[in-house]
């Protein structure tokens, strides 16, 4: 194991426990990966992040082929397969956040009460169509639902929120449960007022260069 990739592996182990800092997931729930050469690292299955250590990491091929006697999480597929239709993006969260899941319970889109949400890529945060966890179906609707987005919910599930890098996909993936309670607050006090797609669409070409950025270092 290279020394980058022994650091690649703790950054997916430090956003795993980052999530579940952040309220996001608790338990085993929700998995974490990176891209990394031909393939990704991902967290494993059943694993408590608490207990997670660097060689628990995962290291996928392409085409999903584990080590033998890995256990790679159940969810490995869609992270595979959004790898391969997105070469932008270079890390994957899913997580099991109290409101965005509410949302996905009820299989509700996310609207735009927020320009926040332009962050994802687009005017709502879809769900997608209900598929058993672990399946290709699964992955096959997570890919429709994010198709020209950056995060969607899946139905009766959680959230899916992709990034470049670690930071930015945990950072996109707290701003979506922030804004699903928001949304779910706003409508407990009246109706809430949804941004038109113009206005979207402007806040979209802002955030191509606003956001979660490395710190500048001292010079």
């Amino acid at each position: 194991m290279t020394p980058d990739e022994w650091d690649l592996r703790q950054a997916v182990i430090d956003t795993a426990r980052a999530m579940a800092a952040a309220g996001l997931n608790h338990g085993t729930s929700g998995n974490v990966s990176a891209r990394h050469g031909d393939g990704f690292l991902i967290t494993p299955s059943g694993v408590p992040n608490e207990a997670l250590r660097v060689g628990d990491i995962v290291a996928m091929s392409a085409d999903g082929t584990a080590p033998a006697g890995a256990r790679p999480s159940s969810e490995w597929r869609f992270h595979r397969d959004i790898y391969a239709a997105r070469p932008e993006v270079g890390a994957i969260v899913h997580a099991h956040p109290t409101y965005a899941t509410a949302f996905a319970i009820c299989r509700e889109d996310l609207p735009a009460a927020h320009y926040m949400i332009a962050a994802t890529g687009g005017p709502t945060i879809r769900c997608s169509a209900y598929a058993t966890f672990g399946t290709q179906a699964l992955s096959d609707a997570a890919l429709a639902a994010l198709d020209g987005r950056l995060a969607c919910l899946l139905a009766n599930h959680g959230l899916i929120a992709l990034g470049p890098t670690l930071a930015r996909a945990l950072w996109l993936a707290v701003e979506v449960e922030v804004l699903a309670r928001q949304y779910a607050v706003a409508r407990t006090l009246g109706t809430p007022v949804i941004l038109g797609d113009d206005e979207i669409a402007v806040n979209v070409e802002k955030f191509r260069s606003y956001g979660l950025r490395p710190a500048q270092q001292p010079e």
